[in-house]
């Protein structure tokens, strides 16, 4: 091990382009790992990246920290290290006692290096251009530099706008479409939604925000005011009796909390919404009366009835959509390492009503957690069609 770590600390310099740490010993949730230099705020330290399933994972580390503590419990769980440096190319082959085997291969062209933090990934909204609602919201530096503190937040809104864009196509081109964002608190990915429709697609949008907090809708509104947003605006009110409009064709609900969720759906589906996006949060009414017999060995530990509840409540969320001519989904919304609250229901109006059998589906699995859902309660009260 101790010629690995002296071709580390020879080779692990603003010139080595990456380290690709590969071939598990056993299979498990790490399959491989890289390391790459970065500057961060003219700092260099080393970016890395681990593998875990789908999942993508990252953290910022010292050479010190890779050469003095990590390289060694890597190389216990992985059998080859390459380092690819500006000239040369080193492989490492580890056997289980810690041996080390190189070979070297001599570039023939030098490697160009970039020391780009998140270099490889492609933003809707891209850093070095400033956006004056993501400098007023301390995302973004007046300069265009993403703040480091609010990297996760800046991925965060362009992976949403990601989802926005997928579904884009969907909304109508002959008119305005009105969407409305319930629950939108600070109004992050509100700000984000007008300015990716309005500034980068040059569609023309009616947008409304909607929380309870009268403050932050003041000071939202004073925003918008000021970026010259004149088709947003922010309004103090419930979810469960928002009036304010006839027709919408895209709604958003993010992290509304517990059975706001089922309400927001509700309003959807009874404005015809062609586009519904909703992250749910704190699904509390379904673990509440969740009993049953066949389930108890699971049920009996607090923290996996809890997710299940969580879980399988979105599931029925899901289906009831789709029984009523939704195309649904379920899509991983942010990485689990910054949320746990991350599953997002995304479902575009196709006007098919799902099938009978479909149908039964839900109602069995239903029936055999012994609960209804607030939106389930809702449709069969102000029933949009037949669920």
């Amino acid at each position: 091990m101790e010629k690995l770590i002296k071709i580390l600390d020879q080779y692990l310099t603003i010139d080595c382009k990456q380290v690709v740490i590969s071939n598990p010993r056993k299979t498990g949730s790490v399959t491989k790992i890289t390391i790459r230099p970065v500057l961060i705020r003219d700092t260099l330290c080393y970016q890395v990246t681990s593998y875990v399933g789908n999942q993508v994972l990252h953290e910022n580390l010292s050479k010190e920290v890779i050469i003095g503590e990590k390289i060694e419990e890597w190389m216990k769980q992985f059998k080859q290290l390459q380092l690819i440096h500006k000239e040369e190319t080193v492989t490492a082959l580890v056997n289980k006692k810690g041996g080390v085997s190189l070979s070297r291969k001599r570039v023939k062209t030098a490697v160009p290096v970039s020391l780009d933090h998140n270099r490889s990934k492609r933003y809707i909204i891209e850093e070095g251009t400033p956006v004056p609602f993501l400098v007023d919201l301390g995302v973004m530096t007046k300069e265009g530099r993403i703040v480091q503190k609010r990297y996760d937040k800046f991925r965060q809104i362009n992976r949403f706008l990601e989802f926005v864009r997928d579904v884009e196509p969907e909304l109508p081109k002959e008119r305005p479409c009105t969407i409305i964002d319930f629950g939108c608190g600070k109004s992050y990915l509100t700000f984000a939604m007008y300015y990716y429709f309005k500034v980068l697609c040059k569609r023309e949008v009616q947008m409304i925000g909607l929380d309870l907090k009268e403050d932050v809708m003041r000071h939202c509104n004073a925003l918008a005011e000021k970026y010259g947003y004149d088709n947003l605006a922010f309004y103090t009110g419930d979810i469960r009796d928002y009036d304010g409009v006839e027709k919408v064709d895209m709604v958003v609900t993010l992290h509304a909390c517990d059975t706001a969720t089922d309400y927001a759906l509700h309003k959807a589906v009874g404005w015809g919404a062609k586009v519904i996006l909703s992250v749910p949060c704190c699904q509390h009414e379904l673990n509440g009366v969740l009993h049953n017999d066949i389930l108890q060995p699971m049920l009996s530990y607090g923290i996996l009835k809890e997710r299940f509840a969580a879980l399988a409540t979105d599931a029925m969320r899901a289906q009831l959509l789709t029984g009523l001519g939704y195309e649904t989904q379920i899509l991983e919304f942010i990485d689990m390492e910054h949320t746990p609250k991350n599953l997002l229901i995304r479902g575009v109006k196709r006007d098919k009503l799902s099938s009978d059998k479909k149908t039964g589906q839900y109602e069995r699995f239903r029936d055999f957690l012994g609960s209804e859902l607030t939106l389930e309660r809702l449709l069969k009260e102000e029933p949009v069609c037949e669920i």
